[in-house]
């Protein structure tokens, strides 16, 4: 299922995330089972040090490079407008690849201040073709303002922290407001204590479905893009298995209920991690 962003490219709702994964033959396998599976989508990182293995899964593949939607992100301490440029470069590089489909500014850095001429840097990749589509990861919504306000390009979408212990709405209303998506980053919840809520386990029985799959058809519902992570590859299996079933508003409305504002990352104002 594809949504298209408002540059007009088309991008998968479910992707696939190596957040944690060891580059090598841990990520190669899991890629290539996620792309045997279905999935078209992979986001990785130049901090998450596997984009390597992604580029060596794409390869063995064989699926045409135009069929997938390859997402990476620039780092902390590369950002600035030439030293983003130059991280993007070994990035493609690590990828093997001639160009991105989507490249993001992993954390806005408040303290360090670099995020606008890092983002001016991702206009120019864009301008240039190097990169389909740009945008931004944890950015709360004065840090997106500044960047509606002070660059040409709009992000097509906003990387967060999102999960039903985190639905992050008054974020997901401004994004909607602005024609940019929200993609949720550990949309399972890192540590899996929304996996076992009794809530969500009920209306997992309800649908014969596991709860990790109620919780991404909950996300796909409510318009977000989701990029589950697993190297299990039953697992990489079940979260791909979410597009025969439909929840009820209701059961939308319990889910969004749970939320406790609860992070298991950072918090964007805090993150100054190099």
């Amino acid at each position: 299922m594809n949504i298209t962003l408002n540059n007009g490219i088309q991008m998968p709702q479910l992707g696939f995330g190596v957040f944690k994964v060891e580059d090598g033959n841990t990520v190669i396998d899991a890629v290539k089972k996620a792309i045997e599976v279905g999935y078209r989508s992979i986001d990785t990182a130049a901090i998450y040090q596997n984009e390597a293995g992604v580029g060596e899964a794409i390869r063995q593949s064989q699926v045409p490079r135009e069929e997938l939607f390859i997402t990476s992100k620039v780092w902390n301490k590369d950002q600035g407008y030439d030293s983003t440029l130059k991280a993007f470069e070994t990035s493609l590089d690590k990828l093997g690849l001639d160009y991105l489909d989507l490249y993001l500014v992993h954390w806005p850095m408040p303290k360090t201040d670099k995020y606008v001429e890092t983002y001016k840097a991702l206009e120019k990749l864009y301008e240039d073709g190097r990169v389909r589509a740009i945008g931004v990861c944890n950015f709360n919504i004065p840090h997106v303002e500044r960047i509606l306000s002070e660059c040409q390009v709009k992000p097509v979408l906003n990387q967060i922290e999102c999960h039903p212990y985190l639905t992050q709405m008054d974020l997901k209303q401004f994004c909607k407001e602005n024609d940019i998506f929200v993609e949720a980053w550990g949309p399972l919840m890192q540590g899996g204590e929304a996996l076992t809520n009794e809530a969500i386990k009920e209306i997992a029985k309800k649908y014969n479905k596991t709860t990790a799959q109620v919780i991404l058809r909950w996300h796909l519902q409510n318009n977000v893009i989701a990029i589950p992570k697993s190297i299990t590859p039953s697992r990489i299996e079940e979260n791909f298995n979410v597009f025969d079933f439909e929840l009820t508003n209701d059961e939308l409305n319990q889910i969004d209920a749970l939320n406790e504002n609860k992070r298991q990352g950072s918090d964007p104002e805090e993150m100054h991690k190099v």
